[in-house]
């Protein structure tokens, strides 16, 4: 079960199959939103997916922290929480919720750019609806090597 947003209902929204972003309780904009979606699409094309609903759904460590607690019985901090409404096999559905303020710590701690660790973090939530996780070093290893080869799509 995923959390409930008023902004973004699926009963209006299920007829609408595209990538849109939100902003919970923090005012971010993610700049270039158009080419950011295609760039998206382009990849998860690349892994034989198409996307239907995709929600990005930015909002605060303490948010994402509430979701962690009353969805996932996690009691800690994370970048990224992604829920998985998929019904067909090869198509992506789901609602990724984005810390903002986790993904500034990110960035400055690995000496990276803020737009550039968003961009990895916003790959990092559709890699996981293409069935890549990161739970083992293993896992961690190759989610990290497709994060990389979708950024530099990016930078292209």
């Amino acid at each position: 079960m995923y959390p409930p947003n008023p902004r973004h209902p699926r009963s209006i929204s299920s007829a609408i199959k595209m990538i849109r972003f939100f902003n919970e309780d923090t005012p971010y904009k993610l700049p270039q939103k158009q080419a950011v979606r295609q760039w998206l699409k382009n990849q998860a094309g690349q892994e034989g997916f198409a996307v239907g609903e995709l929600n990005y759904i930015f909002c605060s460590d303490e948010y994402v922290l509430q979701i962690n607690k009353d969805y996932l019985d996690h009691d800690y901090y994370t970048d990224i929480i992604t829920f998985d409404q998929s019904e067909a096999a090869d198509k992506i559905e789901g609602d990724i919720y984005i810390s903002v303020d986790r993904v500034a710590d990110n960035a400055r701690q690995l000496n990276v750019s803020a737009e550039q660790e968003m961009h990895r973090v916003l790959a990092h939530g559709l890699l996981h609806l293409c069935g890549y996780g990161d739970k083992t070093n293993e896992e961690a290893a190759a989610m990290r090597r497709k994060e990389d080869e979708w950024l530099t799509a990016w930078n292209s």
